[in-house]
């Protein structure tokens, strides 16, 4: 992995995913550039016809298929090794990762560039690249805030952790709920690295949604999404990086 794509995975470049999405789903302005026909003049023409303003570009985000299921965003910086990566979204469905997800470029032209790496492998599984529309994007943003609702079970999965964080660290980020240092999994990827996953269990479910208060929170210099999750969830992760 090239020093760009580390710098990307720790926001050293002070790139947040969270403001840059937050950027993408504000209807008031493009994180592109700004709102298509904001600074429109209509001068009328000496027939009468008015000047229309051009159409909107399309919205540039690909679809992903077939992601490995210890895939994190840095992999997806990584396969797309070249393109500006606004923002990448991983789907869930019950709290475990279905394999796909979404990546909006920077600019619309990147498109086509990122469909030429349909089917290339990323690790051992190859990787499906679709079209997809902003619509799309918006409805799996709704989606995995709606499937973070989840019934609390006592353990939470915690997203985008730095790959150097410790389980101090991560103590430290919940140093209000005293967790013993047992409590804390932090996941590898199938080559024995830190996936920027963890699971911590609390000792209630009542703490572990009170502790969802430090969602999107900090952790160094990255955010950290926090979900619902479960024992069997936490179990099957841990194994995957056995």
């Amino acid at each position: 992995m090239d020093g760009n794509c580390s710098k990307f995975a720790d926001g050293g470049d002070g790139r947040e995913m969270a403001a840059k999405r937050q950027r993408t789903v504000d209807p008031g302005s493009s994180f592109y550039g700004t709102s298509p026909g904001s600074n429109y003049m209509y001068n009328p023409t000496p027939y009468g016809y008015v000047s229309q303003p051009p159409p909107p570009p399309p919205f540039p985000v690909v679809r992903l298929r077939g992601l490995p299921f210890d895939c994190t965003e840095t992999d997806v910086a990584e396969f797309f090794h070249g393109l500006d990566i606004v923002d990448v979204l991983f789907v869930h469905k019950g709290g475990k990762f279905t394999g796909e997800g979404f990546c909006v470029l920077g600019y619309p032209l990147q498109v086509d560039f990122a469909l030429q790496r349909n089917r290339q492998n990323m690790g051992r599984r190859y990787v499906e690249v679709f079209r997809s529309k902003r619509q799309e994007y918006y409805k799996a943003i709704a989606n995995e805030v709606s499937d973070a609702r989840a019934e609390h079970t006592g353990v939470l999965r915690l997203r985008g952790l730095p790959f150097s964080a410790s389980k101090d660290d991560i103590m430290e980020f919940f140093k209000d709920f005293g967790l013993p240092e047992d409590s804390i999994n932090i996941i590898m990827n199938s080559e024995g690295r830190p996936s920027g996953e963890a699971y911590v269990e609390f000792a209630s479910a009542e703490d572990s949604k009170a502790a969802m208060v430090k969602d999107r929170m900090t952790l160094g210099s990255r955010y950290i999404e926090l979900f619902p999750s479960s024992h069997s969830e936490m179990e099957e992760a841990i194994s995957r990086g056995r």
